[in-house]
């Protein structure tokens, strides 16, 4: 039996969601913008993906409204929509998962609720104020002892200091 193309005989939302953000590279290219990476060249740096795939993958999440293609000074940005900035528990889950069953020697990133500098359980939860802070309300950074990333890319070098999630990148 052959590989089926898509998910329209399914009626699941699962598989109706999956045709948005199931793609590779997709769910990469979402924890990017999540961290502030908004231009195309600085996805295609730092995924190492090719310009074909990300063009694809930016203009379906931009179809489904996941993400805004607004004009910049630098040509254009991606920015997380509402429906872009829901997707967070699950990137946040899908990663701390990974972080859980598939470690091996990658840094993990550590998220602190920026309010009171605690950092987040894998649940997303605060300890201190025992919220789910909101996604703009975290800082991200690498964990202690982890500060040499294997990449050299810009969006890596700015990734290697605490910064502000959904903030632009510099």
């Amino acid at each position: 039996m052959g590989l089926g193309t898509g998910y329209e005989q399914q009626e699941c939302f699962l598989a109706r969601s999956l045709e948005v953000v199931g793609e590779r590279w997709t769910l990469l290219i979402l924890r990017d913008c999540f961290y502030g990476v908004r231009h195309f060249g600085d996805l295609l740096a730092h995924l190492d993906i090719s310009r074909g795939v990300l063009t694809d993958r930016l203009d379906t999440l931009v179809t489904a409204s996941v993400l805004e293609r607004r004009p910049a000074g630098r040509g254009v940005e991606y920015l997380l929509t509402d429906a872009g900035r829901a997707l967070w528990p699950i990137i946040h889950g899908l990663s701390k998962w990974g972080e859980t069953y598939l470690a091996g020697d990658h840094p993990p990133r550590v998220f602190s609720h920026a309010q009171c500098g605690s950092d987040t359980d894998a649940a997303g939860r605060c300890p201190t104020c025992g919220l789910i802070p909101d996604v703009a309300d975290l800082v991200v950074r690498p964990a202690d002892g982890h500060h040499a990333a294997r990449r050299d890319d810009p969006v890596a070098q700015s990734l290697r200091n605490p910064h502000r999630m959904l903030t632009p990148l510099p």
